[in-house]
């Protein structure tokens, strides 16, 4: 089989049988095809089938070689692991010689948050009086309010969101679907939004996507990362803040104000509760901060 249907069989393999997400299998996708590319550039080009563990050690090291991050190494390698266990179970190669080896060690790096005044000053700076304003605000103040991926609010249609009840239906990752509260705030401005806002841009009355564009298309993830620089540059917040600062900064200032972990975890809707527990590192880190200026023997 060539190398481009062995590749699309497995992402194939790895979008019906594991769900993973679609940014994740365009990932790996691009990391077997630049390791496929690898073992290809030496003097004796060597296939999927003939790779052993050498070959792999030696593609890892030639990364590191390159300056890649250690978490693109560890990516990397996650991919080839995924790939040969496909290929053993499928008897396209005999042996797996990624089993022995063992992913490099990740830092744990606390994730960036803002205080909760830097949060304010940054959801007053879109202007309401004007329809791409309103838009910007409510999706601010719904990032802020939820918690919620990026990629799950642009990709928010019309009827995943019931403002009666309080809540908005997102699909993460995986295609696990989750139901998650919203803050009286955000309703007020979605609310403004559907009203006065989304009419005005809309071109389609067909559109089923919530947050669209001026040319009445669905808001895209770089045209949404494009929006918060602006805003964040116009708050005076000079550090370097993503769009996922606010989901960070959503969970570290709920576990502030006494929210339970478990609750959190269903709200950011992640898998494993190991993967929310850093942002109790965040808290506590805070903590020997407000001790440290607030106690007399600090």
């Amino acid at each position: 089989m060539g190398v481009n249907k062995l590749i699309k069989e497995f992402i194939h393999y790895l979008d019906v049988e594991r769900g993973l997400a679609t940014n994740t299998l365009e990932s790996y996708g691009r990391d077997l095809y630049q390791y496929w590319k690898y073992l290809q550039s030496g003097e004796d080009s060597v296939s999927f089938d003939s790779a052993s563990r050498k070959t792999i050690t030696s593609y890892l090291l030639h990364l590191q070689k390159q300056g890649k991050a250690t978490a693109t190494i560890a990516r990397r390698l996650a991919a080839l692991k995924a790939f040969y266990q496909f290929l053993v179970r499928e008897n396209y190669v005999s042996k797996d010689p990624t089993a022995d080896l063992e992913s490099p060690k990740l830092e744990k790096r606390l994730p960036k948050v803002l205080s909760v005044q830097e949060v304010e000053i940054l959801l007053r700076q879109p202007d309401t009086s004007t329809p791409v304003g309103l838009r910007d605000r409510s999706m601010l103040e719904l990032l802020y309010a939820t918690g919620i991926r990026v990629s799950e609010l642009v990709a928010l249609d019309l009827t995943n969101i019931n403002l009666e009840m309080g809540y908005i239906k997102c699909r993460g990752k995986g295609s696990r679907e989750r139901i998650v509260p919203v803050g009286s705030v955000a309703i007020k401005f979605l609310r403004e939004f559907l009203d006065k806002g989304r009419p005005r841009l809309l071109r389609d009355e067909k559109e089923q996507a919530l947050f669209i564009n001026h040319h009445g298309n669905r808001l895209t993830r770089q045209g949404f990362w494009k929006i918060v620089k602006k805003y964040a540059k116009n708050a005076g917040i000079d550090r370097d803040i993503t769009p996922h600062t606010l989901r960070h900064s959503f969970a570290t200032h709920l576990l502030d104000n006494g929210a339970d972990l478990r609750s959190v975890q269903e709200m950011l809707g992640h898998a494993d509760i190991s993967t929310t527990q850093i942002y109790t590192h965040v808290s506590q880190g805070r903590l020997k901060e407000v001790y440290a200026r607030a106690h007399p023997r600090a």
